[in-house]
């Protein structure tokens, strides 16, 4: 894999951030570098699975879906009285969220978007990029197989020094190998209280998109480890395991975590059982 010079550019400013993660409007090539491109960029690597981005979005419509809900007895609809507002909201043309009213606070609309969307009962038709992270493979990548070619310089001192304390930060000396070191698997409850976590940091209303825990846990688990740990767990009904509908509301990297299953859906989302 190959990196463009604004893809190479726009990572190494990435690391010159806390935990390599930054707000997209931090992260332009260079000054000339129009918010498109930027975000062209953005999206590229996230295909390539160097980043991971979170997106805004700005604009959204219903879907045939939605139509048909709304067209059921309204005393047996199975959203609440904030979904049910917004989808009333969007019937009749694509609106932004500000649109669904004060009827819905102004901080849970973006989760109840995403809700709907994942529900495949609205459609997001325009999204900003906000929040761009480094992902494993990223770094994983920029370790040991980022092989930058051509004449010309394109690092500054200051890139070029993102990238040095990137590799120091990486570098660990290998712990010595015992017949009888301890397995690095998480117990069924520690791998439970990482959903938990995960979620209250994502905000993902008890909906965690899988993503997230692959991102956190591979490695040190294999995706099999952790595919068998999820089924055990819904095995003693500690949690729930649902499809993906929406799958145009995520990137390609980010439905790769997803588990297949017949008829080509995947389990996407982790809901934790009461």
């Amino acid at each position: 894999m190959e990196l463009t010079t604004p893809e190479l550019k726009f990572v190494l400013k990435l690391l010159g951030h806390p935990q390599y993660q930054a707000s997209i409007t931090d992260l332009k090539p260079n000054s000339k570098t129009s918010a498109a491109e930027r975000d062209r960029i953005c999206r590229s690597l996230t295909s390539k699975g160097i980043v991971s981005h979170d997106s805004e979005v700005k604009k959204f419509g219903i879907t045939a879906a939605g139509r048909t809900l709304l067209g059921l007895d309204t005393t047996a609809l199975p959203i609440t009285p904030d979904e049910k507002q917004a989808l009333h909201a969007c019937r009749s043309k694509q609106i932004t969220p500000g649109a669904m009213g004060k009827a819905v606070p102004k901080d849970s609309r973006q989760r109840l978007i995403r809700a709907l969307a994942n529900r495949g009962l609205v459609k997001a038709t325009q999204s900003q990029i906000t929040t761009v992270t480094l992902t494993p493979q990223g770094k994983t990548f920029l370790q040991h197989d980022c092989q930058p070619k051509g004449a010309n310089p394109i690092l500054s001192g200051s890139l070029l020094a993102n990238y040095l304390n990137f590799l120091r930060q990486s570098w660990q000396p290998a712990a010595p190998v015992t017949s009888n070191a301890p397995s690095a698997k998480p117990s069924p409850d520690d791998l439970l209280a990482k959903i938990i976590e995960l979620d209250r940091q994502t905000g993902s209303d008890n909906y965690l998109p899988l993503f997230h825990l692959r991102n956190a846990l591979q490695p040190p688990l294999s995706r099999e480890d952790l595919d068998q740990q999820l089924y055990e767990l819904q095995r003693q009904d500690r949690i729930e395991l649902s499809t993906l509908q929406e799958v145009s509301a995520y990137s390609p990297q980010e439905r790769e975590a997803g588990i297949p299953q017949a008829l080509d859906s995947l389990l996407f989302f982790i809901t934790v059982n009461d």
